[in-house]
C-alpha cells in the first residue's frame, strides 16, 4: 500500500512539474528602437522614401500641368492634335502610377531596401531571445509589441532588456510602451512564476 501511495505522490509531482513552465515576454518594438543601427536603418529608409515621394510628386505635377495647358489650348487644336496630346497626358500618368508602384508598391524599392536594411537586425535580435530562452529555460516567450493581445504582463517577466544586453546596446534609452504592469484590452496570457 506505501508503494501504491508513493508512487501516486510521486506521479502527481511529476504531472505538476510538467505544467510549471517558465513564460515571459518581450517589446520587440522597444528593443528596435534602443538598437542604433535600427534607428540607422530608419532613418536612412525615411530618407528614401522621401526622396522617391518628391520624384512621384514632380511626376504628377508634370502631368498635372499638361492637363491644364492641353485644357487651355484644346479649343484651339485639331483634332487630331487633340488626341496626341490627350494620349501623352495619358501616357505621362501611366509613367507616374508605374514609377509609384515601383518604389511603393507590395514588393517594391522601399519594401526590398526595409527587407535589406532591416531583417538582418530582427533576425539577430531573434537570435538573442532564442539564446536567453535556452539558457533561461523559458517555454514560451511572447512579444508584446506583436500582434497577439497580452491582458496583464507583469514587469518581473519582461525580458526585453536582457536581450537588450545580450545584443551589446544601452537599455531604457528609448521608453517602453507602458510602466509597471500593462493593462491592453482584448485578449489574455497566464502568468507563472519563474
Amino acid at each position: 500500500m506505501k508503494k501504491v501511495i508513493s508512487l501516486i505522490v510521486l506521479a502527481i509531482f511529476i504531472a505538476g512539474t510538467g505544467f510549471a513552465q517558465k513564460f515571459a515576454y518581450v517589446d520587440t518594438q522597444y528593443i528596435l528602437d534602443n538598437l542604433p543601427e535600427f534607428t540607422e536603418a530608419q532613418a536612412q529608409l525615411d530618407e528614401l522614401s522621401s526622396l522617391w515621394q518628391k520624384e512621384i510628386e514632380a511626376k504628377f505635377t508634370e502631368v498635372d500641368k499638361m492637363y491644364k495647358d492641353f485644357q487651355a489650348q484644346a479649343l484651339l487644336l485639331p483634332d487630331d492634335m487633340k488626341k496626341k496630346k490627350e494620349q501623352e497626358i495619358v501616357d505621362r500618368e501611366k509613367e507616374a502610377k508605374t514609377l509609384q508602384m515601383k518604389r511603393f508598391g507590395k514588393d517594391g524599392d522601399l519594401f526590398k531596401k526595409r527587407q535589406e536594411l532591416v531583417k538582418p537586425i530582427q533576425e539577430k535580435v531573434y537570435n538573442a531571445i532564442q539564446e536567453i530562452a535556452t539558457s533561461s529555460n523559458y517555454a514560451i516567450i511572447f512579444d508584446k509589441a506583436g500582434a497577439l493581445t497580452i491582458l496583464y504582463a507583469s514587469p518581473r517577466y519582461d525580458i526585453s532588456d536582457d536581450v537588450l544586453n545580450s545584443l551589446g546596446a544601452t537599455p531604457g534609452t528609448r521608453k517602453k510602451s507602458s510602466g509597471s504592469g500593462t493593462l491592453v484590452p482584448g485578449g489574455g496570457a497566464q502568468e507563472n512564476k519563474k
